[in-house]
């Protein structure tokens, strides 16, 4: 779903930043093999925090997976596995989700890797009907304003990997949704929603308390289409795989080939404390300072420069 903005990480209806090994599917999944391991997909939502929006209300029909080869099939294709299909539209309010995580639904799956998560969003009617998708202005807080979804009916709102499902495992992943960067106005008075501002996080678990980290990787002197973002305990605990990882894409905007991230993970405690990696081609690894998490609450590590590999 997506042109290069970002695809990131929040930890609530199953996020944490989305960096996953790639492995080859097995099974239905798409890859080779007759006897297919599985593991358990958990999925949740959250959202990031805005002054501009009172409500952004999206009505989900279904949530399908894409394995990794399939990023062209139609929403009914079989080999899409379904994570859950609601008899009536699940209504969510994104802005009431943040520093909480609602669960979607969960599915056993093949083990290997997906690309896609799509929502399958009920259409808004037309004429004077109540829209299904739409947002709320904090500055017009009684005029529901229809959200227009391409495609969204038709072939899902694609929520970019990958991601990993490994066996024998409940693997958590959270879709973190960015109103700021999801909802783009038309200048007609219309909101297009766009599944740029949507990530998927991949967490070590799902979490009931949590805070975040959050930043802005940039680069004013070379293009980089993606980057993955992951966090690392330090201190009593010290992470070989990451707590919460995840898949950024970069948009150029203001003079910058730049995108923002969220990452979710457990408050800190006085012996533990996160460090932030961010990787991408061309560019040496960024290693932030260690920093503490405070539950509910955001640590900005700012704007962070991408340095040239040599």
């Amino acid at each position: 779903m997506f042109q290069k903005t970002l695809s990131v990480l929040k930890v609530s209806t199953v996020l944490a930043a989305t960096t996953m090994a790639l492995l080859q599917v097995q099974g239905c999944s798409g890859g080779g093999g007759s006897s297919a391991s599985t593991g358990t997909l958990k999925l949740a939502i959250t959202d990031k925090a805005s002054t501009d929006f009172q409500n952004v209300v999206i009505s989900i029909r279904e949530i399908r997976v894409v394995p990794a080869g399939k990023e062209n099939a139609p929403d009914n294709d079989p080999a899409l596995p379904v994570v859950v299909s609601f008899a009536t539209p699940k209504v969510i309010d994104v802005m009431q989700l943040q520093f909480v995580q609602q669960a979607l639904g969960d599915v056993v799956l093949p083990a290997g890797t997906y690309s896609q998560i799509r929502l399958i969003l009920e259409p808004n009617p037309n004429g004077q009907q109540q829209p299904a998708n739409y947002l709320v202005l904090t500055s017009d807080p009684t005029n529901k304003i229809p959200l227009t979804t391409p495609s969204a009916q038709q072939t899902g709102l694609k929520i970019l990997g990958p991601f990993e499902i490994k066996p024998d495992t409940i693997n958590a992943l959270m879709i973190d949704f960015d109103p700021n960067t999801a909802i783009v106005a038309r200048g007609n008075g219309a909101y297009n929603f766009k599944p740029t501002g949507i990530r998927l996080v991949r967490m070590s678990d799902m979490l009931t308390q949590f805070g975040s980290i959050s930043g802005t990787v940039s680069s004013t002197f070379k293009d980089w289409s993606s980057a993955t973002v992951s966090v690392k305990r330090r201190g009593d605990i010290n992470d070989a795989d990451p707590i919460a990882a995840g898949k950024i894409f970069s948009n150029y905007t203001s003079g910058a080939w730049q995108s923002p991230f969220t990452t979710f993970v457990p408050p800190s405690n006085p012996t533990v404390s996160y460090k932030t990696f961010i990787s991408a081609n061309g560019f040496r690894l960024y290693s932030s300072s260690a920093v503490s998490v405070v539950q509910g609450q955001t640590t900005d590590l700012g704007t962070i420069p991408l340095v040239k590999a040599p």
